[in-house]
């Protein structure tokens, strides 16, 4: 299965992923998690400030994930497409190519996990954006890409609670299948 979890920063994905890792359901997949760090070392913008390049290559990696036959990843193509939509450094023009080709690949995922919780506090790394209005917009983004094109989905489901809870959600969810 291709299982994606996405939200705005900071809500948990990276955690639930990494936790995920450690339950025996999921010792043959390959797990996919936040490379900003890495990214922004090689002077790659991010955030408001990401470019057309830049996105691509946030593509890149959503793509490259999807061609994985076992893949649990942090980030998908929505959250690309939220993040560049509300990028500053990009016209128009540029966001909606991106958006042109990315709303297909939505149907590559067999299920989405959308984490929403913005009780959690936005953790500083360093890379991620900590700006609590910027955060929101993303997460209303999210909103309205998954009521735009989850239907490309073949199954969205939204998880909330702590990461034990959340962790038992997937695995009730993935148990139906």
């Amino acid at each position: 299965m291709k299982i994606g979890f996405c939200g705005t920063m900071s809500v948990g994905k990276t955690t639930l992923v990494n936790a995920l890792k450690n339950e025996s359901e999921f010792k043959n997949y390959k797990f996919a998690t936040e490379r900003s760090k890495y990214l922004n070392s090689l002077g790659i913008p991010l955030n408001t400030d990401s470019t057309l390049k830049g996105q691509l290559v946030f593509t890149a990696e959503r793509v490259a994930e999807l061609m994985q036959e076992k893949v649990i990843t942090d980030r998908t193509i929505i959250d690309v497409m939220a993040f560049c939509s509300l990028s500053k450094a990009m016209n128009k023009v540029e966001k909606e190519a991106i958006k042109n080709i990315l709303w297909h690949l939505i149907q590559e995922y067999d299920i989405i996990f959308h984490i929403d919780d913005l009780s959690v506090p936005i953790e500083d790394n360093g890379v991620r954006e900590t700006d609590n209005h910027y955060r929101i917009s993303i997460a209303d983004k999210i909103h309205d890409l998954i009521k735009e094109y989850g239907h490309q989905c073949k199954r969205i489901v939204k998880i909330y609670g702590t990461t034990e809870e959340r962790i038992d959600k997937v695995k009730a969810v993935l148990n139906t299948y």
